[in-house]
């Protein structure tokens, strides 16, 4: 009998990485939805713009502290609200997160090893899950859908759609009832340390950190405090690993 039934994987920096400038394109992506509200006859500028910007980065640091996803959405419909546009139809805001997504969706590039890896595991008779920490569940789909990755997952998560982010190991038992699989029975390949490895092995999931593009700061922080059970440099490594690992 294998040793693992299901593999999950983290998306960005797992399956796909960004290859922008993080700060400029998010400018663009504000500006872009800007101009989304501003057609749709809403009175903003660049002061709302800027309070925006505040909201989220103020978002992006208590939710990684919390594990708790709000949502662009919600910083979008609160700022919105705090400007006198509370009933902004929901057509409008989800035409201006469109825009928004568009600009930083076409700088997420497949990896080039992901779907042979992922084919190879399939032949091995693995399921597999994705689990992702993000503020936009339509986002994250889209993302997985312009990878042309969906096939390969029964599952796909995001923690803007469950509404808690990892490592909390809430989200992962999740992603493990909806695959009818044991927590000793399924791995998780992932980049951060303080998310997919801390999450896995608080959920008694065997933790597997790909590390190509996993030098940030945030990992340098855990290096000495969260070591995974195994590690690889890059996906097309991972059949050899569980090879191994099922002996």
């Amino acid at each position: 009998m294998k040793r693992f039934e299901v593999i999950l994987f983290d998306l960005g920096d797992t399956l796909i990485y960004f290859d922008g400038d993080w700060p400029t394109v998010f400018a663009q992506a504000r500006q872009a939805m800007l101009m989304s509200l501003q057609k749709a006859g809403l009175n903003v500028g660049q002061d709302f713009l800027d309070d925006f910007y505040l909201r989220m980065q103020a978002y992006y640091q208590e939710r990684d502290t919390e594990f708790i996803e709000y949502t662009t959405q919600y910083i979008l419909c609160s700022t919105l609200k705090e400007w006198g546009f509370g009933d902004t139809p929901d057509e409008v805001l989800a035409q201006a997160l469109k825009d928004f997504h568009s600009v930083t969706q076409a700088h997420w590039i497949p990896e080039s090893d992901a779907a042979p890896t992922l084919d190879a595991l399939r032949d091995m008779g693995y399921r597999m899950g994705l689990i992702s920490n993000a503020a936009d569940d339509r986002n994250t789909q889209a993302l997985v859908d312009k990878a042309g990755v969906r096939p390969y997952f029964e599952v796909v998560l995001s923690s803007a759609a469950e509404g808690i982010r990892k490592p909390n190991p809430l989200i992962f038992r999740r992603a493990l009832e909806r695959l009818g699989a044991a927590p000793d029975r399924a791995a998780m390949v992932g980049d951060t340390l303080g998310a997919d490895i801390l999450g896995a092995k608080n959920a008694g999931i065997y933790s597997i950190w790909i590390t190509r593009r996993a030098n940030t700061p945030a990992n340098q922080a855990h290096l000495e405090t969260i070591a995974p059970d195994a590690h690889i440099s890059t996906l097309s490594e991972l059949p050899d690993l569980l090879r191994s690992l099922e002996g």
